[in-house]
């Protein structure tokens, strides 16, 4: 199966929804067609579009900026065109950064993840856009993940710029139809919205079989097997562990200092997590959490990929390693100003901190998820654009 994307279709209609307009565009290197051309670099050469401005979000435009460092404005040295951080001084554009534009076209591959935050950089796209009348396209692209829903509800007392609005960690949704839901759901005044829409996908397709190119959407998702893991591994951040930046297998592998390396393969294994198989490993990180320093823990093989839920097994790594070293693991308090832990702001609440801390089982942890997702599944049916 081929799938086209959103940037292909546009360009086989000839670019006409876009002709004669003042065109800014929110990207980076992970928006390629087919054949790996930039978006950025397709519309730059279009006939009969003209681009004006550039916005790019966390990790910048050239996506090279570590996570969470700030980003400043620049301009671009092919085209002139200002390039506006939407990951620095403000998260929304302004009003005078849309000035000299008709329409902002926003292209990126996400990973279907909610704490992901490209899908929030849309979403202040979406409201500023609405706020002054500017019509957003989106250049759809298919979900990595597929259809699952997966995850705890976020309360709005958590709310952050990894996660604003109460969706599931995996909500299963494509770029294009959550910026639909958004912009209809919690959009004050929303834009006027089109999605140009992928061909060929179907929401139960996996990544290896659209036929697409991944290109690496963040410094620290260098392949697709590390966003199948993702889901889950992301919550490492909200722990003194490290989750593999600065090495080869970021959010693949975790260790510290401390950990022996070997029981907690055997404890993981020995807890029989569907679909996956934990392998005694050690690491040196060049950069973030314990740099320069031996770190010993495991790397997550996926055995089983339709019976692995990440979110489930990287919980349960985290509640076995709490366990087995009280004295030595701890909680990060959170990147943005506040009082919760970073943790919290990814599982959308403290409660499954404190069940951790208390020993409670991964069973009733997680029990209320299932229901939060069925409902999350009926509230996005009418937003959803693909079998």
């Amino acid at each position: 199966m081929i799938v086209t994307a959103g940037i292909d279709r546009l360009r086989n209609e000839g670019f006409a929804s876009l002709a004669g307009q003042r065109v800014g565009l929110m990207t980076n290197p992970s928006a390629v067609n087919q054949a790996l051309i930039r978006t950025y670099d397709i519309l730059r050469q279009a006939p009969n579009v003209q681009l004006k401005a550039l916005f790019g979000p966390e990790h910048g435009f050239a996506a090279a900026e570590a996570d969470a460092a700030h980003v400043g404005h620049s301009v671009d040295r092919h085209t002139g065109a200002p390039i506006y951080s939407l990951y620095g001084d403000t998260f929304r554009p302004t009003p005078d950064m849309l000035g000299d534009i008709d329409v902002l076209v926003c292209d990126i591959q996400d990973v279907g993840v909610r704490f992901y935050t490209y899908i929030w950089t849309i979403s202040y796209i979406l409201e500023a856009c609405g706020d002054v009348g500017i019509p957003v396209m989106i250049l759809d692209r298919p979900n990595p993940l597929g259809d699952t829903i997966a995850g705890p509800p976020l309360e709005a007392e958590f709310a952050s710029f990894v996660g604003r609005y109460n969706i599931p960690i995996q909500h299963g949704m494509t770029i294009g139809e959550l910026a639909h839901l958004i912009n209809r759901q919690w959009n004050p005044t929303p834009a006027a919205l089109t999605i140009i829409r992928c061909q060929g996908w179907r929401r139960q397709t996996r990544w290896p079989e659209t036929g697409l190119p991944f290109v690496t959407p963040s410094p620290a998702m260098p392949h697709y097997s590390t966003v199948t893991h993702y889901p889950g591994a992301c919550l490492i951040e909200g722990t003194d562990l490290s989750e593999g930046r600065g090495t080869a297998l970021p959010f693949e592998i975790v260790g510290a200092p401390y950990i022996d390396a070997e029981q907690l393969a055997n404890e993981l294994n020995a807890s029989n997590i569907d679909g996956v198989v934990f392998r005694p490993h050690a690491f040196q990180p060049t950069d973030s959490k314990y740099q320069g320093q031996m770190c010993f823990g495991v790397q997550a093989h996926v055995t089983q990929a339709d019976a692995y839920q990440p979110i489930i097994a990287w919980l349960t790594l985290i509640w076995t390693i709490r366990q087995m070293y009280p004295e030595q693991f701890s909680w990060r308090s959170a990147w943005e100003a506040g009082s919760h832990y970073h943790f919290d702001q990814l599982v959308g609440s403290d409660k499954a901190r404190h069940q951790i801390d208390a020993g409670e089982s991964i069973e009733a942890i997680t029990a209320d998820w299932p229901a939060f997702c069925d409902e999350f599944r009926a509230k996005r049916a009418s937003y959803l654009l693909y079998d």
